[in-house]
C-alpha cells in the first residue's frame, strides 16, 4: 500500500471568511475535503458565518491529477444540510514544487506564485514556498455557487518512510 503514495498532504482548514447565512440570522458550517474515493470533515462550528476550524486534515497522495473538491456546509438538525459553496484545488503545481531540488532554497523563500484566474478558485495571488524545511502554499480560496464566502487554507508537504516517493512519478 505505502508504494503507491507520493506523500501525505496537510491541509489546514483555517478559517471561514463572510460565509452565507443559511438560517435564521447565521449558519453552522462544516468543510468536507474530497479527493478521489476520500472523504475528510471538519467539526461544525455552531452560530458563525468567520468561523476558525484550525483543524488539520491529512490526505494521502497518490495521483496528484485528482484535484481536492472543498465543500462547505450548513449543518441542519432536521433536513439535509445545506451547501454554503464549493472550490476545487489543483496540486498539481504544489507538487511539482515538491519534487524540485529545494536542498539550498532557505525557509521563507517563495518559490513560484499562482494568480487568481478563471480556471482556479483563488480569491488572490498564493504563494508556495519552503517554510520548516518542507513546501507549503496559504490559498484564499472563493467559493462557488454562492452569494458570498471565501475558505482560507494551508497546505504543507509531508513525507513517508518507505514511499515510492515523486523522483519517479
Amino acid at each position: 500500500m505505502v508504494e503507491h503514495l507520493l506523500g501525505l498532504l496537510k491541509v489546514k482548514v483555517r478559517k471561514g471568511v463572510n460565509l452565507a447565512v443559511k438560517d435564521v440570522s447565521s449558519s453552522d458550517p462544516y468543510v468536507v475535503l474530497r479527493m478521489g474515493q476520500k472523504k475528510l470533515k471538519t467539526k461544525v462550528i455552531k452560530k458563525n458565518t468567520n468561523p476558525a476550524w484550525n483543524e488539520e486534515l491529512t490526505l494521502a497522495i497518490e495521483d496528484p491529477n485528482i484535484p481536492i473538491s472543498v465543500n462547505v456546509y450548513d449543518k441542519d438538525l432536521l433536513s439535509r444540510d445545506d451547501s454554503m459553496g464549493h472550490a476545487e484545488i489543483d496540486i498539481r503545481t504544489f507538487i511539482e514544487v515538491v519534487k524540485r531540488d529545494l536542498s539550498n532554497v532557505s525557509n521563507g523563500t517563495v518559490i513560484q506564485k499562482i494568480t487568481p484566474s478563471p480556471q482556479n478558485c483563488l480569491a488572490e495571488e498564493s504563494g508556495i514556498y519552503k517554510a520548516e524545511g518542507t513546501v507549503m502554499q496559504d490559498l484564499t480560496l472563493r467559493l462557488k455557487d454562492v452569494q458570498c464566502g471565501e475558505i482560507v487554507l494551508r497546505l504543507t508537504w509531508g513525507t513517508i518512510p518507505g514511499a515510492r516517493g515523486l523522483e519517479r512519478f
